[in-house]
């Protein structure tokens, strides 16, 4: 076996030239914010930028409905509200996420419960859904992880089954495929965010689908993003019968969105081709699991994260990862430090300063070993960062990297 001496041992490193760049903005957007500004409001209202950006997503998702709202994290408020989840009902969700993913579940008093994950997808095994199922389970909200569509047709069979409401966190998943349809388009709405750090960026920002298509669905959504006003056509109506959060978007976010939308299309589809680059690439090597995507599907990678096998190689996931930063591949130990479960927010129930409210509703707890493939997930996983503006070769030294990095550690 080839076993080149590794840069962080003195030897010759892998990559030594500068990953491509680019301007994610430009005239395109100044242009469109110079219009927004000229239309003397910014109000969504009033102005024509949201609208627009929304008539393109839907255009883009073939959908009939969308709602903008103030993030990502908001716009999964939205859906949750929108659906109706209230004090002490339960939904169950991914342990490895965001915490926007969570935030709508708490504020609306409900209780996250967390199903286990496919450790090679790292998305959400509808078998562990089905087994959190109880009398207060009202919702799936479906996280689709860096890019990886979930296992979409048995997780909405058990929700037809138990007559629950699935929303799809799509935040790091435009343009994604499963089994040729658009993720966000599936359950009965999708949450899209557009902050600073995926695909499209208007700063921060966010969209919810409502894909059941009906009028009265969107305009229940469309007012719970705006404090439960009515706001359509003219008129105003302020009758309100139940609290919502004002998550409105700028027309200075609109206006971004509409310029930013346009490029979605080729970043996606650029950085769909370097990861699967990377996949067919690394495959085969001793100790490394690539990132599955299941056949008939289409990622577009947020990041890339593979595995380790630590059993087929000599050295610690630290080792491996310091090894292959030596070699000019930047990388990190996992995506997030541990399961969400295992935050103190969670393990000391308190979502409120002092107060064990919602949690005291169920008398919800969250153990180690809640999640034992996600857990695992994060003790072994080695994040790559993926951009559009990287270039082929780019791509290729990352692969050399980590061949070499691997066969050096490798035991066989």
């Amino acid at each position: 076996m080839n076993r080149a001496e590794l840069a962080i041992h003195g030897g010759s490193k892998v990559k030594t030239t500068a990953f491509g760049t680019g301007k994610r903005f430009g005239f395109e957007e100044v242009s469109e914010l110079v219009e927004a500004l000229n239309q003397n409001t910014l109000f969504y209202h009033f102005g024509g930028k949201v609208k627009q950006f929304l008539h393109d997503f839907n255009e883009m998702y073939g959908v009939r409905y969308s709602v903008a709202a103030s993030s990502g994290t908001a716009a999964i408020h939205v859906a949750l509200g929108a659906a109706g989840i209230t004090a002490g009902d339960e939904v169950i969700t991914s342990p490895i996420t965001d915490q926007g993913t969570l935030i709508g579940i708490l504020y609306q008093n409900a209780i996250p419960v967390f199903a286990d994950l496919d450790p090679h997808t790292y998305n959400m095994d509808p078998q562990s859904i089905e087994a959190r199922i109880t009398g207060r389970t009202k919702a799936i909200v479906v996280v689709h992880l860096a890019g990886n569509a979930a296992d979409m047709d048995p997780i909405m069979e058990i929700a037809r089954k138990h007559k629950l409401k699935v929303i799809e966190d799509c935040a790091q998943s435009y343009l994604t495929k499963y089994k040729g349809k658009l993720v966000g388009t599936i359950g009965d709405y999708g949450c899209f965010s557009t902050n600073d750090f995926k695909h499209i960026s208007t700063g921060d920002g966010g969209l919810v689908t409502v894909n059941s298509g009906d009028e009265k669905d969107y305009h229940v959504t469309h007012a719970f993003a705006d404090k439960n006003y009515q706001r359509f056509g003219s008129s105003v109506q302020r009758d309100l019968h139940h609290l919502a959060p004002n998550y409105r978007m700028t027309e200075l976010q609109g206006a971004v969105g509409i310029a930013q939308l346009k490029k979605l299309g080729s970043i996606c589809e650029r950085r769909q081709q370097y990861g699967d680059r990377i996949t067919a690439e690394i495959g085969g090597l001793p100790g490394i699991e690539p990132h599955v995507v299941e056949p008939g599907n289409e990622c577009t990678y947020w990041f890339y994260m593979f595995r380790l096998n630590l059993s087929e190689l000599s050295c610690t996931r630290t080792e491996f990862c310091k090894a292959l930063e030596a070699e000019g591949i930047p990388n990190m130990e996992g995506y997030i430090p541990d399961v969400v479960y295992m935050q103190p927010l969670f393990q000391n129930r308190t979502a409120y300063p002092d107060s064990h409210y919602p949690f005291e509703l169920t008398g919800m707890t969250y153990e180690r070993g809640l999640c034992p493939n996600a857990e695992s997930i994060l003790q072994t996983a080695v994040r790559l960062p993926v951009n559009e503006f990287y270039t082929e070769k780019d791509i290729g030294e990352m692969v050399a990297g980590i061949h070499k990095v691997a066969s050096f550690y490798g035991k066989r």
